[in-house]
């Protein structure tokens, strides 16, 4: 993958919208927004809206949908309505919709794809797809679904080899068409490891950049993801990730990374327990 087709999108979990935040994304050339329907509490994009409505014809915007305030829920008629209350409180339509977290619902995950489909059919979102933190539970039922888009899942050094071999399997088996990543640095970029671990193994040689743009550049190959969503206020921590974009990543070492993790996995799961030994 070509380091021209990489891009940071705002994520805006912990991060709550400011115009000078989304002044400064634009100023970094971060012109891609994440958001959900219960980010904020529930009122992110009413917030959007209000501080930067001016702004937001300038970005692609991806929210997602599948929790309320009473919890997880797939019913078809409560998604039907929060993506149509989506777009009405952002004041335009979102570029992406995605069902948020499937698999805490497995049993509603195929009427949810087919509802997702049908308003992106109707004009509600240009795209759909699914943002899924750990899709192993969705690999063991029994589904078909209509091929999503995008689907958005973890990425980075962070992730254990099953999720990862989990994403791929997913992948194959709903033939998703494009790949995105979330949490590169498991949501805490200042924790001490990421000044002790040298990310910068996964480059090739001669690049000049910080820890966290290391990361970042890794996290755009594990797995292998066009866009990856980045928390933060602070601009020049934004800046700092756009710069890590740009860095060519050693594929070599990303796959025997991922070797290696396997076989540690593989030899932890035949480790006998100690009331065996």
């Amino acid at each position: 993958m070509r380091t021209a087709d990489r891009r940071i999108a705002l994520g805006l979990y912990r991060t709550g919208p400011t115009r000078h935040l989304l002044e400064g994304a634009l100023e970094q050339g971060v012109t891609d927004l994440d958001t959900a329907f219960n980010y904020h509490h529930f009122a992110s994009h009413r917030t959007l809206a209000a501080i930067a409505d001016d702004l937001l014809p300038s970005f692609t915007i991806s929210t997602k949908v599948g929790y309320f305030p009473d919890g997880h829920d797939l019913d078809p008629a409560r998604l039907r309505a929060a993506v149509e209350r989506s777009a009405e409180e952002l004041g335009r339509t979102p570029d992406t919709v995605l069902l948020h977290n499937p698999e805490s619902s497995v049993g509603g995950f195929a009427d949810a794809c087919v509802v997702l489909r049908e308003m992106c059919e109707a004009g509600f979102c240009k795209t759909w797809g699914l943002s899924t933190w750990d899709p192993r539970s969705l690999l063991a039922a029994d589904w078909e679904i209509p091929c999503p888009d995008v689907a958005m899942v973890r990425a980075g050094l962070t992730v254990p080899v099953g999720i990862l071999d989990a994403v791929d399997e997913l992948v194959d088996r709903a033939q998703i068409t494009g790949l995105w990543g979330m949490a590169p640095f498991a949501g805490n970029a200042d924790d001490s490891i990421w000044q002790t671990v040298d990310t910068s193994t996964f480059l090739v040689s001669g690049q000049q950049c910080s820890a966290l743009q290391a990361g970042v550049a890794a996290a755009f190959a594990i797995p292998e993801v066009t866009r990856l969503a980045v928390g933060t206020t602070d601009i020049e921590h934004l800046a700092e990730a756009v710069g890590g974009s740009r860095l060519e990543v050693n594929t070599e070492t990303v796959t025997a990374y991922r070797s290696l993790l396997r076989e540690r996995a593989t030899v932890s799961a035949g480790a006998p327990s100690r009331k065996d030994q």
